[in-house]
């Protein structure tokens, strides 16, 4: 599927629900958020509809997010349904790690291929606190049953915050030389509960690299995150710069929210409802592959200083 600008897009990512075991304080309201009503979140079903729709169309990469797509019963049995496709070379999931690793050895027989774990910290009082909550020893739990069944490479998503984990950077390096796992710091963005500590909080991918003259450039397929490594490291250090190096010319994905509906740009106010079209094959097929046509060139969150969408970043898994 090629867009308006010549873009191949291919990659779905899919939020099944916007609640959350966490709330990160640059996340998540501390008093949690409103109930969705049962009626407007899809169905299990009805995800597997739309994801078999755009496999068709020639998605070959499909990510599940939340809120926290493991709090959902059964996520194994999408997961699966999403491998017999036989058409995606790649499914992965994003989490907190919370629950991964009583589930990890299920989600790998289901066909889960990888995994990518928030975390920003750590310290474990540190954690406790950002999450407002949560326990680090069951993430580095998580973390060691992945590596001891190989549902590998590992990817940590780490948001970079000035007076949050700053101070923290070199730990993160420090554990790519010690295991094979890929750091991936990303910028904070103005995005829901993070405007809140933008203006704080921000920082620049160029910081961390001038400190770091040790990180050198490599390779990586990747066309979102420059990725480093340093001498004799098992793992990679990589950057994702949507503000301060915006990569909207390579991106080639779309988003389905838990309520339905396709965002073509994840900072955009723009979003198409797919419900009425779920039990007409020939219908859904031509609204995605209008809607990916029609794909916003760019965002412009490095001129508004904020995004230009109404969702929270838990109702789109970022």
């Amino acid at each position: 599927m090629i867009d308006k600008t010549g873009r191949k897009i291919e990659y779905l990512r899919v939020s099944l629900t916007d609640r959350c075991n966490l709330r990160c304080v640059y996340c998540m309201p501390e008093e949690g958020i409103p109930k969705v009503s049962h009626e407007e979140v899809l169905r299990f079903e009805e995800f597997e509809k739309i994801i078999s729709a755009c496999a068709n169309l020639g998605i070959k990469k499909v990510r599940f997010t939340g809120g926290e797509p493991l709090i959902l019963k059964g996520v194994e049995k999408l997961i699966a349904h999403t491998s017999s496709l036989g058409t995606i070379d790649d499914i992965s999931i994003t989490t907190n790690g919370i629950l991964l690793g009583d589930m990890a050895d299920n989600l790998k027989k289901a066909g889960l291929n990888r995994v990518n774990i928030s975390l920003d910290t750590l310290d474990h009082e540190k954690f406790k606190n950002i999450t407002r909550g949560g326990d680090l020893n069951k993430v580095l739990k998580s973390i060691d049953k992945c590596f001891s069944i190989g549902l590998t490479p590992i990817k940590l998503n780490t948001v970079l915050m000035r007076g949050f984990n700053d101070d923290e950077v070199e730990k993160f390096i420090n554990l790519t030389k010690e295991i094979p796992i890929n750091v991936r710091f990303i910028e904070l963005m103005p995005l829901g509960e993070g405007l809140k500590y933008y203006d704080k909080a921000e920082m620049k991918i160029d910081e961390i690299l001038d400190a770091h003259p040790e990180l050198v450039s490599i390779k990586d397929k990747s066309n979102v995150a420059t990725v480093f490594q340093a001498k004799n490291a098992l793992g990679t250090v990589g950057f994702i710069s949507p503000m301060s190096c915006k990569f909207c010319s390579s991106c080639n994905r779309i988003r389905l929210t838990s309520t339905g509906t396709i965002k073509p740009c994840l900072h955009s106010d723009e979003e198409i409802n797919l419900k009425p079209f779920l039990n007409d094959k020939n219908a859904l097929a031509n609204v995605i592959k209008d809607t990916i046509y029609n794909k916003p060139e760019e965002h412009h969150m490095d001129k508004d200083k904020k995004s230009s969408t109404h969702r929270m970043m838990f109702q789109i898994g970022g």
